[in-house]
């Protein structure tokens, strides 16, 4: 089979029938999503599945969000920190959380999540410290400012999930204007040199093209 993104999108959806499932709760919240007019820029099921996955691999009990968008990932990761645990969400539309709030509260998970509404550089200052994983996915000019405030509000041994690395390729290029590429680099350059870090990257392809996330532990 040719390596095409058809192909990449026929096999994510092979591998979320087959790993994932058929999920009412988290299928609706996409359905209210794009009925909400919100762009389909949320991590893939398999994706999901991953952070899932991941917190619960950690044992993560407190988990930090930047960037709610419709509450899916928010539900992946509400799921993963159990009933005592909690999840801080940061979103910077209001519309935006109301809507993920709805999809949060209708999956059962409501009593777990926190949404802070307001820009990711105003509201990280406001919270306090102690999580055990840090999921960022919010505008990408601003890696940097959100890398820093996972490590100032994490631990040694804090999880962070950096998504949205992969940018097509155009991480290569260091003659790149595009402000996505300019600050996914800049993330990547800062997970590499900063000693608080130690972190990989992977590039992914899948129902959201040529992608991947970069993971470190805060040490």
């Amino acid at each position: 089979m040719d390596s095409t993104p058809d192909a990449w999108s026929d096999a994510d959806a092979y591998l979320a029938d087959l790993l994932v499932g058929h999920d009412p709760d988290l299928e609706a919240a996409l359905a209210a999503q794009r009925d909400a007019g919100l762009p389909a820029i949320e991590v893939a099921p398999v994706s999901g599945k991953l952070l899932n996955l991941i917190a619960r691999i950690s044992g993560a009990r407190r988990v930090l969000e930047i960037g709610t968008l419709g509450g899916y990932s928010t539900i992946w990761l509400a799921r993963a920190v159990g009933p005592e645990g909690r999840v801080v969400t940061v979103e910077a539309e209001a519309d935006n959380a109301a809507v993920a709030r709805a999809s949060i509260d209708a999956a059962g998970v409501g009593d777990r999540v926190d949404i802070r509404i307001g820009r990711g550089a105003d509201v990280l200052p406001t919270l306090v410290g102690g999580f055990d994983l840090v999921f960022i996915d919010a505008d990408k000019e601003s890696n940097t400012i959100y890398l820093d405030w996972a490590a100032r509000l994490g631990r040694p041994g804090t999880v962070v999930v950096l998504d949205n690395i992969g940018r097509e390729g155009e991480i290569v290029r260091e003659d790149s204007t595009d402000p996505k590429v300019v600050g996914t680099r800049d993330g990547l350059r800062m997970l590499g040199e900063d000693p608080r870090f130690d972190a990989t990257a992977l590039q992914t392809v899948g129902a959201k093209g040529w992608d991947g996330i970069a993971v470190a532990l805060v040490v």
